[in-house]
């Protein structure tokens, strides 16, 4: 069975917090969307997902999510938004990608990398809380996609806190924005490509 739609979901922080480095998912999310524009991506828009009202792209092959919730709370909302996701396209799991989108302090400044789902959080609170709630076996076509924000010098934990809770500069958000665009896109063209792959050996 092949892979029908991909579901694109973002990890961030809404409010004051939407800006800053631990929210770099949701700025990459948005530049995939300007890229695939030409696509008939549309334009992101407020719409109920999971029963909390979420900025949502629906295209005719990508349906992108930014998470309304906070960061470190994120795998209840992840959970439920796909849940209703399937059932609304009345798709099977093995019909949709699910792909998670995030923030990595190891890479560097816009560095994109696709991780398998299971693959250690690394520290990341969010990303946790989203393997505690959902874990990928055979049947799921499910991966993860991260972000390199860079890191500070000081490893301690209040730096490191402080460094991903800071805001972007400009400057910052513009290199982000155009090597994330390209990135998170071929990622995205890898993996479909790669449960394609699946679903034909077991065909």
């Amino acid at each position: 069975m092949s892979i029908r739609r991909l579901l694109v979901i973002s990890l961030g922080n809404p409010g004051q917090l939407r800006d800053t480095f631990h929210s770099v998912g949701h700025l990459a999310l948005s530049s995939v969307q300007k890229a695939l524009a030409a696509s008939e991506q549309p334009t992101f828009t407020a719409e109920r997902r999971g029963k909390k009202s979420t900025l949502t792209s629906d295209g005719p092959k990508y349906t992108l999510l930014q998470s309304p919730t906070l960061m470190n709370v994120s795998g209840k909302w992840v959970a439920q938004a796909y849940k209703e996701y399937l059932a609304d396209q009345n798709l099977s799991p093995a019909e949709v990608g699910l792909v998670l989108v995030h923030d990595e302090l190891e890479a560097d400044l816009g560095v994109v990398k696709v991780r398998d789902w299971n693959a250690s959080h690394r520290g990341h609170n969010g990303v946790k809380d989203v393997l505690v709630r959902m874990r990928a076996d055979e049947t799921t076509n499910w991966a993860r996609v991260s972000v390199g924000i860079g890191r500070p010098a000081e490893r301690d934990r209040t730096t490191v806190s402080d460094f991903v809770l800071s805001k972007m500069s400009v400057h910052t958000k513009s290199t982000i924005e155009q090597k994330a665009s390209r990135g998170l896109y071929d990622a995205l063209v890898q993996l479909e490509n790669k449960w394609e792959r699946k679903a034909a050996a077991r065909s």
